[in-house]
């Protein structure tokens, strides 16, 4: 009995505990379900994001009309391997080395798309060098549909431009912006067609300016943004909030071929000065000033005693050039041209190229701990010096570019500490190096001599001969190789 009356109170307690956990399950459930059913968006949000929303369409009806589809064809050249059965060395000690010979090159026509941006009511339009390059035919689609013939009017293959003219008035045109102007943090819209899909419209914002090293053009200064930019976007338009013009569309960083968050345009400050020239000059006239520059290491520094102070070292003058007249001597530090500063050799060697020849311009410089002023009247860029720049020799290397390896690019090709040299960024298929040479190869000697920078490298290709064969020593794939050029 006594047995039954403990398991009954037990019971009875139980019950008691299970009812009050039922209360406040149900208590504390209602709040949460009756929250979840109060919860409501405010007029307020839903009135900013509306604005926001019908801003950004604004923006974008008012800009789509002045970007074209550009579609090219063009001969491409393919040089068909040997027949790998033979590669073998076994089958070439017996047969020989006729079956390891190269097939005769065989051409077939290519199809290509990218953006172009109206920038003349005339019918001018600018694109990217790479979308027209080589091209035997171009076709312009408006946004209104109309098709038209392009045709050529300058390129200029150091920043990765080209002016198209179509036989049009009345075109629908942007505005240049000031991309001087333009802050970190900045919303931007990226306009153009990737993978051919017209009038495609993206968001973002400006997330560096200033870029150089990034290995696409010989002269560069990006703005670097977050809006999404894909293949068939080159040419395209970066525009700001008021729908103006603020750069060109380049390339994107990818290791997928698609966006990664990492787009790059051309500043328009920088497209308007050479498409100003390409189309009143025929040709790219840009400014010298005569000396060579080089960043300032935190070893440099302590060895000119520099405290906090940033600039670009001359570490060499030419002799009666403008910098000479100027009184620039060898070890002054650069600190500002025309009052903006000069931190890096890159951003100070494109205001120069993009100053007008003629004109007289300011140097604050840094000499012995005293701060001066300097003045002096650019020159125009020697035709010899562009021709070296632009691979323009007669030789077996003509139509190869190449630019100075810095640890930032040595970084992304992951190449070893022990290679030195200069990068090949680009082969033109006409050139003999075609198929031979590639991008992101590193050319480390020419005919046996050491090769440490672009300068050694035009001075040592200027004096080659047309009709000599070239040794090369080229770093590719993990290894060093030797390579012969032909002009043959």
């Amino acid at each position: 009995m006594l047995r039954f009356k403990v398991f009954r109170t037990s019971l009875q307690v139980y019950m008691t505990v299970l009812s009050l956990g039922l209360v406040l399950l149900l208590n504390m459930s209602a709040p949460a379900a009756s929250f979840a059913a109060e919860q409501k968006i405010s007029g307020q949000s839903v009135e900013s994001l509306t604005r926001i929303g019908r801003a950004l369409a604004e923006i974008s009806a008012a800009v789509k009309p002045a970007i074209v589809n550009i579609s090219t064809t063009r001969t491409v050249k393919i040089t068909g391997g040997a027949d790998p059965f033979f590669d073998d060395p076994f089958f070439r000690r017996f047969f020989g080395d006729r079956y390891g010979r190269q097939k005769q090159p065989k051409e077939h026509k290519s199809a290509a798309m990218g953006s172009g941006v109206i920038v003349s009511s005339e019918g001018y339009i600018i694109t990217n060098y790479h979308v027209v390059k080589d091209a035997d035919e171009i076709k312009v689609l408006l946004s209104d549909k109309r098709e038209f013939a392009g045709k050529v009017i300058g390129s200029d293959p150091k920043t990765e431009l080209s002016v198209v003219k179509i036989e049009a008035n009345g075109l629908p045109t942007l505005k240049w912006g000031d991309s001087d102007a333009l802050e970190v943090g900045e919303i931007v819209l990226a306009v153009g067609n990737p993978f051919g899909l017209n009038q495609t419209v993206t968001m973002g914002i400006v997330s560096a300016v200033g870029r150089a090293n990034v290995g696409i053009a010989d002269y560069e200064d990006f703005i670097q943004t977050d809006a999404a930019i894909n293949p068939g976007n080159s040419g395209g338009a970066l525009v700001n909030v008021r729908g103006e013009l603020v750069g060109i569309n380049t390339a994107i960083f990818s290791t997928s071929g698609g966006y990664q968050g990492v787009g790059f345009a051309i500043p328009s400050n920088m497209v308007k000065s050479i498409m100003d020239s390409l189309v009143s000059k025929g040709k790219v006239i840009r400014g010298w000033l005569g000396v060579s520059i080089q960043s300032i290491t935190p070893e440099l520094a302590k060895q000119f005693n520099l405290k906090g102070e940033k600039g670009v070292l001359v570490s060499d003058v030419s002799e009666n050039g403008p910098a000479e007249k100027a009184g620039l001597k060898r070890g002054d530090i650069i600190v500002e041209y025309d009052g903006k500063r000069t931190d890096e050799p890159n951003q100070f060697r494109n205001m120069v190229a993009n100053t007008s020849p003629g004109e007289e311009h300011s140097l604050k410089v840094l000499r012995n701990d005293e701060v001066i002023t300097l003045k002096a009247t650019i020159g125009e860029l020697p035709a010899d010096m562009q021709q070296a720049e632009a691979g323009a020799y007669e030789n077996a290397l003509r139509g190869i570019s190449v630019q100075d390896m810095t640890a930032d690019i040595a970084r992304k090709l992951n190449l070893p500490a022990r290679v030195k040299g200069v990068i090949v960024n680009d082969v033109d298929e006409n050139s003999p190096a075609a198929g031979v040479l590639a991008q992101g190869d590193v050319i480390q000697e020419i005919n046996r001599k050491k090769v440490g920078s672009v300068k050694e490298y035009q001075e040592i290709t200027a004096g080659i001969k047309k009709d000599e064969n070239i040794l090369l020593l080229v770093f590719r794939g993990g290894s060093s190789v030797y390579i012969t050029l032909s002009v043959k």
